[in-house]
């Protein structure tokens, strides 16, 4: 007897001879509790392989790359709500849902926010799972390889990041060559616009696989019911390469290279859309800091993040808006606090507008996300572990360092 996604009304502790389903929907976020409710709210992953979805069963679908909320007391799942069907992007749901309570038209409800790789971010009634945020279907792209399918349809919630699809005109480079020859792998690579399914041509995936937000996930202000958080746009090609007769090379590292998808006959290769020089193929801001109302699912504002003071020869701080992976923080003051770009510094800034107001250079890249507490002396303290980021390149360290808030 299987259990898990094959079986999911079995909640009863493994007994001998019985085994779980093997390569089913992981989750590997962090999941969120209501005590009150007794509900726990867990982000939902694929099973592999990622890119390909020919060996996955009906109820593994129904719980792939979504949030599922399963009864404290009894394990079974009282709602799921899906972000992406028949997920052929590893577009898992990367970070952990937010609850706040909001003011709607209908009154308080229980609220649970929770940010996707795909730009969307869902507010949802956590007791019922029903929208709070409106959610609808927009039209995908189709064709696959034989024996797949895409899926006609995609969700879009009303709360988005989702970047315009990319142009030839967005290509970019650091010189006129390597403009040229990203405009020339553009024409190349398959693409659609968002959704266009991975193929053996090559297929810019936009989002790419870093997310628009990824496991740093976002903050959430329960006093003024606006989240802040750090939209990201580079995108990524997706390759599948037949294996019989091929030279694989290096197998994947952090979120690219070569997947070698065992067992499968396809494996992927994945990577950022670069130019010859490591440059991102479209042009910047690759990154942006963002704040958004919860009630109506308006996006406030949105400002470039971040300067390319660590991804050039020569120190420059330019802000150009650049890409990086961790979370933020927010005081009950109006402040977030949050490192995660490519370059190495701790920012402050004005939950409200976005301003920056503050910044301090650390000594390893800072990937983490911040925590805040009190001390003995009744002072704030902001605290950052800034340890690197081998997907990113940032700059390896093991320290921790502690500031004090004015």
């Amino acid at each position: 007897m299987e259990l898990g996604p094959a079986n999911p009304e079995s909640t009863d502790p493994i007994a001998n001879g019985e085994t779980y389903s093997k390569s089913s929907p992981n989750s590997w976020a962090v999941a969120s509790a209501d005590e009150e409710l007794g509900l726990i709210y867990f982000p939902m992953g694929n099973r592999t392989p990622d890119q390909l979805g020919m060996y996955r069963t009906e109820k593994e679908e129904k719980y792939a790359s979504s949030v599922v909320a399963l009864s404290l007391e009894t394990g079974r799942a009282a709602w799921v709500q899906q972000f992406v069907h028949h997920d052929l992007w590893d577009m898992d749901t990367p970070a952990q849902p937010s609850l706040v309570d909001l003011t709607t038209e209908k009154g308080v409800e229980p609220a649970l926010v929770v940010p996707t790789k795909q730009g969307d971010v869902y507010v949802l009634n956590r007791k019922t799972g029903e929208p709070i945020v409106p959610v609808t279907e927009q039209k995908a792209p189709q064709g696959t390889i034989e024996g797949d399918y895409a899926s006609a349809t995609q969700p879009v919630s009303g709360l988005n990041f989702r970047p315009p699809a990319l142009t030839e005109a967005d290509m970019w480079g650091a010189t006129a060559v390597d403009q040229m020859i990203c405009r020339i792998q553009f024409r190349s690579l398959r693409y659609e616009g968002q959704y266009t399914p991975p193929s053996e041509q090559g297929t810019i995936v936009y989002p790419g696989n870093f997310g628009v937000f990824n496991w740093g996930g976002i903050a959430v202000d329960p006093e003024r019911q606006v989240m802040f958080g750090m939209p990201l746009y580079l995108a990524f090609t997706s390759t599948l390469v037949q294996k019989e007769g091929a030279e694989l090379g290096e197998t994947n590292q952090g979120e690219q290279g070569v997947n070698e998808n065992a067992g499968a006959p396809y494996a992927v290769e994945m990577k950022p859309f670069l130019s010859p020089l490591g440059i991102p193929c479209q042009q910047p801001p690759w990154g942006y800091v963002a704040g958004a109302d919860l009630r109506t699912g308006e996006v406030v504002w949105k400002q470039k993040n971040g300067t390319v003071y660590d991804m050039t020869p020569l120190p420059l701080p330019i802000e150009m808006g650049v890409p990086g992976i961790g979370g933020p923080i927010m005081t009950g003051g109006g402040v977030a606090f949050m490192a995660a770009t490519v370059d190495d510094y701790l920012r402050a800034y004005n939950v409200t507008t976005g301003e920056q107001l503050w910044q301090a250079r650390l000594p390893a890249g800072g990937q983490a996300t911040p925590m805040t507490y009190v001390n003995s002396k009744g002072e704030q303290m902001v605290v950052l572990v800034a340890g690197g980021h081998g997907s990113i390149g940032t700059t390896f360290g093991d320290y921790v360092i502690a500031y004090k808030l004015p």
